[in-house]
């Protein structure tokens, strides 16, 4: 039996939250096609035969001089000191030099290379970028070609992780997909559908939290507010005759009630909190990073 923590860690956009999903053959991390969405380690814990990988989700490893990013980016590599075994998750279009920032940080763990969105591409291309690979074959325990849109690949890429991990009993009981706070999880939903709703530059400077979860009868009720940096993003969150908050509370009622399997009644309020994204301490707060 084996039983090990593993971190995906990757750029921004690269496919980290769309594998651990699929992984798990359930939603539990917030995914958009814009970059820098992910800002919450998520936790997932994937079961296969006997051995049990805890998969931790991570921001994007990119160059930012911005207060908020530069908390996320240190989330990521932080992350490589709770785990045994890390994979690096590179889009099939991604260069190399991805790959080499990754290597110049001098984990010490066991890694894999796992090369998504490979539907997108023909054999050949994708032969082409396996070869641009092969010089780094040193560092990597295996590169995994995968695409989440066949279920195929989740053995493959499993058969080639577990065998990495510590043999060691379960941590957490087989029946779990995630050790994450609720709260958490519906707070980056919420996110993820300001990300669909809102363009620009609002969703960065945006975030989400969750005051209470309630049990009414079949009906999840939840209360959140979204927090904003000023009044003319409030004012844009909230849309004419409040036609934008109502559809961020449709697009993440739709969510959390898929992940959950019931009816929900959201609750959905916009507060300032001036400049939050630059301030450490609220930083902090928001992302629930525990400070020193």
């Amino acid at each position: 039996m084996r039983s090990g923590f593993v971190t995906l860690i990757g750029r921004t956009n690269a496919g980290k939250s769309s594998l651990l999903n699929y992984l798990l053959n359930q939603k539990i991390s917030m995914v958009s096609h814009k970059q820098n969405a992910t800002r919450r380690k998520i936790l997932g814990i994937v079961m296969h035969g006997d051995d049990q990988a805890i998969f931790i989700d991570t921001p994007g490893l990119h160059d930012s001089s911005k207060a908020l990013n530069k908390f996320m980016i240190q989330s990521a590599i932080s992350s490589l000191g709770d785990a045994d075994v890390a994979v690096f998750v590179a889009s099939v279009f991604d260069g190399v030099e991805n790959y080499e920032k990754f290597l110049n940080l001098n984990s010490p763990l066991p890694h894999i290379i796992a090369l998504t969105k490979i539907d997108e591409i023909t054999q050949d291309k994708l032969f082409k970028k396996l070869n641009e690979y092969q010089k780094y074959s040193n560092n990597f325990q295996a590169i995994i070609p995968i695409t989440i849109k066949k279920q195929a690949y989740r053995k493959i890429f499993l058969d080639a992780l577990m065998p990495l991990l510590p043999t060691h009993p379960h941590y957490y009981d087989p029946e779990y997909i995630t050790t994450t706070n609720e709260k958490d999880i519906y707070k980056d939903f919420i996110l993820e559908a300001i990300f669909e709703c809102v363009s620009q530059e609002i969703p960065y400077s945006s975030d989400a939290m969750v005051s209470k979860v309630k049990q009414n009868g079949d009906i999840l009720e939840i209360q959140a507010k979204i927090i904003t940096d000023n009044n003319h993003h409030k004012a844009i969150l909230i849309g004419k005759n409040g036609a934008t908050i109502k559809r961020i509370g449709i697009v993440s009622r739709k969510i959390i009630s898929k992940f959950n399997n019931q009816k929900v009644c959201m609750k959905l309020s916009v507060e300032v909190d001036k400049n939050w994204h630059t301030n450490e301490n609220s930083i902090k707060k928001y992302l629930d990073i525990k400070g020193n």
